[in-house]
């Protein structure tokens, strides 16, 4: 990514956005939300995220889901690779992955039938900008070869932006859940 590409400022505008709403007390209604579209669920396997800087926190959905559940989260092993997702319980043994991210120290890998995907910023079409690197497109277009896998976006209301920028390689998300309730194409 270069500096001229259109989405280098679309991030600095939603990383200042998510800034904002982090800070707000707003991670236990976007929860709430995201345990309602997840839905009563079992023998399910569901990746979640340890989050990041101002990321919304979905640990406390993942820790709701765990006990009829196999929860897993992502793992990068490198530029340009698919993320793997590693089984995840609360208590697990962590260590810091890359960009700072905890991850599993041991644990079976997993491949997850529903993802709750963290994003930078995201448009009333389910599209989702991300960091930059393409994990999650290449992941998602590799598991939906696969199987039928359900991508559930998870962020702050206050990161909605008029348009996302899409290329054909953008996998677009089912739905978002944000703290003020679910956008659905």
């Amino acid at each position: 990514m270069t500096e001229t590409d259109p989405k280098s400022d679309l991030r600095k505008e939603a990383y200042a956005a998510r800034k904002l709403a982090y800070g707000l007390g707003l991670d236990a209604d976007g929860q709430a939300h995201l345990l309602q579209e997840i839905g009563p669920v079992t023998g399910q396997v569901i990746a979640g995220y340890m989050p990041i800087r101002t990321e919304i926190d979905p640990i406390p959905v993942m820790t709701a889901l765990c006990a009829a559940n196999r929860i897993c989260v992502p793992v990068i092993d490198g530029a340009g690779l698919p993320l793997r997702f590693r089984e995840w319980a609360p208590g697990a043994g962590m260590v810091e992955g890359p960009f700072g991210a905890q991850v599993p120290a041991t644990g079976d890998w997993l491949t997850p039938d529903v993802l709750i995907v963290p994003l930078v910023a995201f448009d009333a079409h389910c599209n989702r900008l991300g960091y930059g690197g393409g994990f999650y497109d290449r992941t998602l277009a590799g598991l939906r070869e696969g199987q039928p896998t359900r991508a559930i976006g998870f962020a702050f209301a206050m990161q909605e932006l008029p348009a996302v920028p899409t290329e054909p390689t953008d996998q677009r998300l089912d739905v978002i859940v944000t703290d003020q309730g679910v956008i659905r194409v």
